[in-house]
């Protein structure tokens, strides 16, 4: 069956780096688009960014220029890149897996979701 499993959260000050992976199983991974939301307390989940299977790349407007996606197909794995952290930035980050051709940042394009792995930055 399909697994997303991320890792790479953890609490960090304000200004630290983290980077966050995804390893994915049960389904070609290479074809999918692949992406990072997050969804902190009490706020809705939004797209911070997204992969597609031609590398094409997409970033919410208040993570670009600080978030960089990349995939390692060979690892079947995602990464997602965090540098000059902002409390702002506090959530649970999800990947997630979709069979759409563009790299969309709408959730309810994609089928397949991880269970998180929580950032906590301070101030």
């Amino acid at each position: 069956q399909v697994q997303l499993v991320e890792s790479g959260g953890g609490s960090v000050q304000s200004g630290g780096s983290l980077r966050l992976s995804c390893a994915a199983s049960g389904y070609t991974y290479s074809t999918y688009c692949m992406g990072w939301f997050r969804q902190a307390p009490g706020k809705e989940r939004e797209g911070v960014a997204a992969i597609d299977s031609d590398g094409g790349i997409s970033y919410a407007v208040s993570v670009k220029g600080r978030f960089t996606i990349s995939r390692d197909n060979a690892k079947n794995t995602l990464y997602l890149q965090i540098d000059s952290l902002k409390p702002e930035d506090t959530a649970m980050y999800y990947c997630a897996a979709s069979a759409a051709t563009v790299p969309t940042l709408h959730s309810e394009f994609y089928d397949y979701w991880g269970q998180g792995t929580q950032v906590t930055v301070s101030s």
